[in-house]
């Protein structure tokens, strides 16, 4: 099961870089035509847009996954274990809800974004406002899977506050310690 996640998370990560790659090509592309040659693709817009919806939602599954999101642990390093488990749990529980609100959403609008198409491709536009399926799921799926192991106690004591330092953080605090002595 692991290894299926794994598998899933790099097809994301092969298609945030296919719509960057994407994104790049045809925005790039537009310019040089529209400035070199006085004419221009015009699917190139809407695509790019839709390119950048898409990679921002995947963008924010891979980084919910890897703890990448922002976050203040300013209190919560400083509270008691079961503390630290209560605003896990609260946190967790909070997300679950918003994640279980954006699949409401997603549903609600799914029949007049059925019927509604885009200017220029003409293609339905749950093609694009779809992914809020995905998100939701996958999304909600992690929060389940941090409340599970929170309430069955497999996470360690230093995975209950989820925020992940910054790279280089630790090296730039050092060095303005130094700097203070």
């Amino acid at each position: 099961m692991h290894k299926l996640v794994h598998l899933f998370f790099k097809l994301l990560e092969l298609l945030v870089v296919i719509c960057m790659v994407a994104m790049v090509v045809m925005v790039f592309g537009n310019v040089v035509l529209r400035y070199g040659f006085n004419s221009g693709i015009d699917v190139s817009d809407e695509l790019s847009r839709y390119c950048f919806i898409w990679l921002t939602y995947l963008g924010a599954m891979i980084a919910m996954r890897e703890g990448g999101h922002l976050g203040v642990d300013t209190l919560v390093q400083h509270l008691p274990l079961l503390g630290k488990k209560a605003c896990l749990f609260l946190s967790e529980c909070l997300m679950l809800f918003c994640n279980g609100l954006f699949l409401l959403g997603t549903w609600k609008m799914h029949e007049l974004q059925v019927t509604n198409e885009s200017p220029v491709l003409g293609i339905s536009m749950i093609w694009v406002y779809g992914i809020g399926y995905v998100v939701s799921v996958v999304m909600g799926w992690i929060n389940l899977n941090v409340l599970y192991e929170l309430l069955s106690g497999r996470l360690r004591t230093d995975e209950l506050v989820q925020v992940r330092e910054a790279e280089g953080l630790a090296d730039a605090e050092e060095q303005l310690r130094e700097v203070k002595t």
